[in-house]
């Protein structure tokens, strides 16, 4: 039996095409890296022609993109599904008020982000007006184990998920201010969820530095973070404090609309 299907494909209210090219989707999005075509058919046991009809068709529409060497990845078409929420409005739509507002404030960039899978991924950001200042792309993926985002939400996940989630990081060393541990990371999620605050001081990069808060929603569920990103010769101490404020309640508002 194909890997792909189920007991729930005999179904005759089910499109098997369908519901192949959807599991196929999900096979890719849990490849954040990329997912080369020979591990696609091979996980999901399709035949070799019809996993690459669905790949050229998910491209075709959007959904997926291929790099040169044949890595299929989710594109940022998803993305954009994905943040749609409560009704009409996206939660970027929302939130887009009070990042440009925490911007104003703050005088540096402000972005918004979820996780994906082994990664987070920026939804939304607002540049700083300054001339010296730190501009990420929309879509840009960041490692869990050094992002202030990350962070902020892991802290605040269900022990279940959590769990889950620190089986599958690998502790990549940056510089050296990278936590590089299992323990070492759940100490600095323990703080984080203690203070709703979460802090990234050049652990991927040695000039950046980042402060983070957890967006939640009714059922008090991370559903996503705000942070505040500057060059670290900005982020003195008072104007950390400063900064920590501006996102707190920033976090707070944004969670107010969910």
């Amino acid at each position: 039996m194909n890997k792909v299907k189920s007991g729930m494909e005999s179904d005759k209210h089910i499109v098997p095409a369908l519901y192949r090219g959807l599991g196929l989707l999900e096979k890719i999005a849990e490849h954040p890296e990329g997912a080369p075509f020979s591990l696609l058919v091979q996980e999901t046991g399709l035949p070799t022609a019809s996993v690459y009809r669905m790949a050229e068709t998910l491209e075709k529409c959007g959904y997926v993109k291929h790099s040169v060497d044949r890595r299929y990845r989710i594109s940022r078409k998803l993305l954009k599904l994905g943040s749609l929420s409560y009704g009409e409005h996206s939660l970027v739509e929302r939130a887009m008020p009070f990042l440009r507002k925490a911007r104003d404030l703050s005088g540096e960039t402000v972005l918004l982000g979820v996780l994906n899978g082994q990664e987070g991924i920026v939804l939304a950001c607002v540049d700083s007006p300054q001339a010296v200042k730190v501009s990420i792309q929309v879509g840009h993926h960041f490692p869990l184990h050094t992002a202030a985002p990350a962070k902020a939400i892991l802290a605040m996940l269900p022990a279940d998920e959590l769990s889950t989630i620190l089986k599958s990081i690998v502790y990549t060393k940056f510089t050296a201010a990278t936590i590089t541990t299992e323990k070492a990371f759940l100490r600095e999620l323990a703080a984080v969820k203690k203070h709703g605050l979460a802090f990234d001081r050049g652990e991927e990069l040695d000039d950046l530095r980042c402060i983070a808060a957890p967006i939640l929603n009714e059922e008090n569920y991370p559903v996503a973070a705000v942070w505040c990103s500057g060059p670290a010769s900005r982020f003195n101490t008072a104007k950390e404090k400063t900064i920590a404020g501006i996102i707190q309640q920033t976090a707070g508002e944004i969670s107010g609309e969910q």
